[in-house]
């Protein structure tokens, strides 16, 4: 064989440079098992002090501003929104939280339920240019928003990830 010199400098034959093709990249399992056997060791019970995946949490738990944590009595108490769904396209205004800490996004009446309660908005760009254009404006602004809901605690969050400020014409009606 003929040796093949590198760019840095190094010699390598050519045998050692390829692979063969009739060789495999990787190797399959020494023991099989049978579909039926390995289904059923997933589905056992653990043997004491052996780990197992955590299991889902039960997300039908009512959101915690609504019922008894609301400020209107006899409030009806509602469900929070499942983690992973998305809000597309919807109105509301940017209010702060009771506590003033954070700032949320109530939906107005969306024609179906018109019991949406307040989502809490994660911080972000889009939050702040929420902000500024109430500051700029001085005055309450509709906001359309789109975005990913989170579930913590008890209520919902939302990350916003488009906004537009609803016109003002179309705010009149």
């Amino acid at each position: 064989m003929r040796p093949i010199n590198i760019a840095i400098g190094m010699v390598v034959t050519l045998a050692t440079m390829t692979l063969a093709a009739d060789e495999p990249t990787t190797r399959p399992a020494t023991k099989s098992i049978d579909a039926g056997k390995m289904l059923g060791q997933m589905l056992s019970t653990p043997a004491e002090g052996e780990t197992r995946a955590l299991q889902p949490v039960n997300t039908a738990q009512p959101d915690s501003t609504s019922g008894s944590g609301a400020v209107a009595p006899g409030a009806p108490q509602l469900a929070v929104m499942r983690e992973g769904s998305f809000v597309v396209d919807r109105t509301g205004r940017l209010s702060a939280s009771g506590d003033g800490q954070r700032m949320e996004f109530t939906f107005e009446a969306d024609g179906r339920t018109l019991q949406d309660p307040p989502v809490v908005i994660v911080p972000n760009l889009n939050l702040m240019k929420m902000e500024d254009a109430v500051q700029a404006m001085r005055r309450d602004l509709k906001f359309r928003i789109t975005g990913v809901v989170s579930e913590y605690r008890g209520r919902n969050y939302v990350t916003v990830d488009k906004v537009v400020v609803v016109p003002e014409v179309l705010q009149q009606f």
